[in-house]
């Protein structure tokens, strides 16, 4: 199975087991970003979930669109590359985005991801929460 196909039927058919129920990802909706054309979420656990410790979220950005720079001022957020490929540029180092590549960008530092041609698929957790 390819990684984008493995990416898409995680998507659909995953679920967040936590020990007092179970989230299915199929039942969440992607979420255009705010600010980022071109940028999908997918939010699969929160902070209201989580008292507010950590979030995990799905990110899809379509080729050649970007996560423009920008800072999380309060969380320590990672991700792992599940499909497709890219750049991130995190304090003034390149990462190679490709599949199986995972980052950590600590709080208060200027970071932006750009996909490659193929798009870009992500698993990005933050601590604490982001949403």
């Amino acid at each position: 199975m390819e990684p984008k196909e493995l990416f898409e039927r995680f998507s659909a058919e995953g679920r967040l087991r936590l020990p007092d129920r179970e989230i299915p990802f199929g039942e969440l909706p992607w979420n255009p970003h705010q600010t980022f054309a071109g940028v999908e979420l997918k939010h699969l656990v929160t902070g209201r979930e989580t008292g507010g410790q950590f979030s995990y979220h799905l990110v899809r950005v379509a080729s050649g669109r970007a996560i423009g720079a920008h800072v999380h001022q309060t969380q320590l957020e990672t991700h792992e590359v599940l499909a497709g490929s890219g750049v991130c540029v995190t304090g003034g180092t390149r990462l190679v985005y490709a599949p199986g590549v995972v980052s950590i960008l600590p709080k208060g530092e200027l970071h932006e991801v750009t996909a490659g041609p193929e798009g870009l698929c992500l698993f990005a957790k933050f601590i604490p929460a982001l949403l």
